[in-house]
């Protein structure tokens, strides 16, 4: 499979930016980048989070991964609010390569609306978008 692991399940959504979005509870969910992405980075050594608190719309930037070949923005795939930052990250950013979508998670956003997750890609519909890459 070109791309990396990705992971189908229903609590689990893709954005075109290439991270991932697991509902957590009613109203939040958890963001990392996608394993895909961290391939194309490549060695990650600097991850810049938005504060806890920090009001953040869809698409806008907050935040960003430094790695050995170039820095690239966070896009926040939902509207809400900062509730928690993964703060291993700052000692360790390489949790970002060894596991994207584990402990390499990012942040987690209380939703300001829990309808925007039906916006986002199943696993299937980002499978076809990295195929196409």
């Amino acid at each position: 499979m070109k791309g990396g692991t990705i992971v189908a399940a229903p609590e689990i959504k893709y954005t075109e930016e290439h991270e991932w979005v697991q509902r957590v509870s009613e109203d939040t969910v958890r963001i990392g980048i996608t394993d895909y992405a961290q391939q194309q980075l490549g060695d990650v050594v600097f991850v810049q989070l938005p504060e806890v608190g920090q009001q953040v719309a869809a698409g806008d930037s907050m935040g960003e991964v430094e790695s050995t070949k170039s820095v690239s923005d966070i896009y926040a795939p939902v509207t809400g609010e900062i509730t928690a930052g993964n703060s291993a990250l700052e000692d360790q950013p390489e949790l970002v390569n060894s596991d994207a979508a584990g402990e390499g998670w990012m942040v987690e956003i209380r939703l300001a609306d829990p309808e925007q997750l039906s916006g986002l890609l199943d696993a299937e519909g980002y499978q076809k978008l990295i195929d196409q890459a």
